[in-house]
């Protein structure tokens, strides 16, 4: 008998009046504003003007969305297009199913254009915005606890989820919580980027390529416990090999990078920098007028003291005539 397990529930969806309001949804929502509320925090104490990072969000997210669900739909193809599926179902993006490479890969491309548009370098707002993402992904991973999805092996430690659902061929029963395991690995390694950028003084893509190491490393291990469909190359899940293969690309990034161009940029978004500069020079002129009529008035008051002085002793001396 289990003494506690994670329950999961009873549905994923709410409904205020014919709206569905879709615990998947709300994750994902919730962890892109906290993505961009930290990555414009992070982005103005590097130099950047507020409202850059939201900015090139704008063209991100969607390129993100896009990229998850594409790299879903075609590693699991067998779930749109095979023999008694329905083929729309592969647009249905809130009932789950993002992958987490192809979100990061088209997101990417997002960044890139947007940073383009603002004469910004990519590297340094991505090493803005890395921890962000990782927090937005510990979010996110409670969308697959609304959907009862992306579960372990089965278990009856006490953080076992129970999974109540008989539905897409599950089996009710108590299984590894993996995406409770994703989700905390995910916060130590946004924890992990912030100490590192701050010890180390991360710059020209290093935070993000410490992100994505990282994260790939937690993503292995998490990955070989799911029990869901999966394609296999040499008896490892896709995504083990996806993760292993984007890790070394990601260490390599950081050796190489850190030889060629070490320490970290001092202008992330030149015009910031600009007005900065023009604000303090206004503030100097200011101060500088300030202090010239100031002087100036020092010297008509120093004038007017000798002129009644001056008064005062011609008429004195007139006194003493008479």
């Amino acid at each position: 008998m289990e003494l506690a397990f994670i329950p999961s529930p009873s549905r994923g969806v709410l409904y205020l009046g014919p709206i569905p309001l879709r615990g998947y949804a709300f994750c994902i929502i919730i962890g892109v504003f906290v993505a961009v509320w930290l990555g414009n925090k992070r982005w103005i104490a590097r130099g950047g003007r507020a409202g850059t990072v939201a900015d090139i969000a704008v063209w991100a997210v969607p390129f993100g969305l896009v990229g998850g669900r594409l790299y879903h739909v075609i590693t699991d193809y067998e779930l749109y297009f095979s023999e008694g599926r329905d083929w729309v179902d592969a647009f249905k993006i809130w009932e789950g199913g993002l992958g987490i490479w192809g979100a990061i890969a088209l997101g990417a491309l997002g960044a890139w254009i947007g940073c383009r548009r603002r004469g910004i370098p990519m590297p340094a707002y991505a090493d803005a915005v890395a921890p962000g993402i990782a927090f937005a992904q510990a979010i996110g991973r409670w969308g697959n606890w609304f959907n009862q999805e992306l579960y372990g092996k089965p278990t009856d430690l006490p953080w076992a989820l129970e999974i109540t659902s008989s539905s897409d061929g599950r089996v009710p029963g108590t299984y590894h919580p993996t995406f409770l395991y994703e989700s905390l690995w995910c916060v130590g390694v946004a924890l992990l980027v912030i100490w590192a950028d701050r010890r180390f003084r991360l710059g020209h893509g290093r935070a993000f390529a410490l992100y994505v190491a990282a994260y790939c490393t937690g993503r292995a291990w998490i990955e070989y416990m799911r029990v869901d469909d999966a394609h296999h190359i040499l008896g490892l899940r896709l995504n083990v090999w996806t993760a292993i293969l984007v890790f070394l690309l990601a260490v390599t990034y950081l050796v190489v990078s850190s030889k060629k161009r070490p320490g970290r940029e001092e202008i992330v978004e030149p015009g910031a920098q600009a007005s900065g500069g023009e604000t303090d020079g206004a503030e100097s002129a200011d101060s500088a007028g300030e202090a010239e009529r100031a002087e100036d008035a020092g010297e008509d008051d120093e004038s007017a003291n000798e002129a009644g002085a001056d008064g005062s002793r011609n008429e004195a001396g007139s006194g003493k005539k008479t």
